[in-house]
């Protein structure tokens, strides 16, 4: 029987590396050290939430129905893996004010017209 490969320490939390391969068939064995994929640090509900956005094409509207959840539990959910991977979330007026203080900065635009547009007007 097989089971799921985990990817951390049921001791101390530490992040699990694969030492061993080995074949069935032949019976070949590989020992080294390898690296889990980033997915396999995704709990096995996170998973299943990935298998059906994959199934469904990413389209969210898909996923609510087939999950029965609601559009911002769908977002929630998908941030939340987004996160687990190591990936930052950004939000949609974080890079905007960025580029509206460089914009400020270098004389493009006036206060005014900065302030509108951090305001979203």
């Amino acid at each position: 029987m097989a089971y799921p490969v985990i990817s951390h320490c049921p001791v101390c939390d530490e992040t699990l590396k694969v030492t061993k391969l080995h074949c069935n068939r032949c019976h070949t064995s590989i020992e080294n050290e390898f690296e889990l994929s980033k997915l396999a640090s995704l709990s096995g509900e996170q998973l299943h939430f990935v298998e059906v956005f994959l199934a469904c094409r990413g389209n969210i509207k898909e996923v609510e129905k087939e999950l029965g959840i609601s559009y911002p539990t769908v977002r929630g959910k998908l941030n939340e893996v987004v996160s687990s991977l190591g990936y930052e979330i950004k939000k949609k007026n974080e890079v905007d004010e960025k580029k509206v203080v460089a914009m400020l900065e270098s004389g493009e635009i006036t206060p005014e017209e900065a302030i509108k547009l951090l305001k979203d007007e």
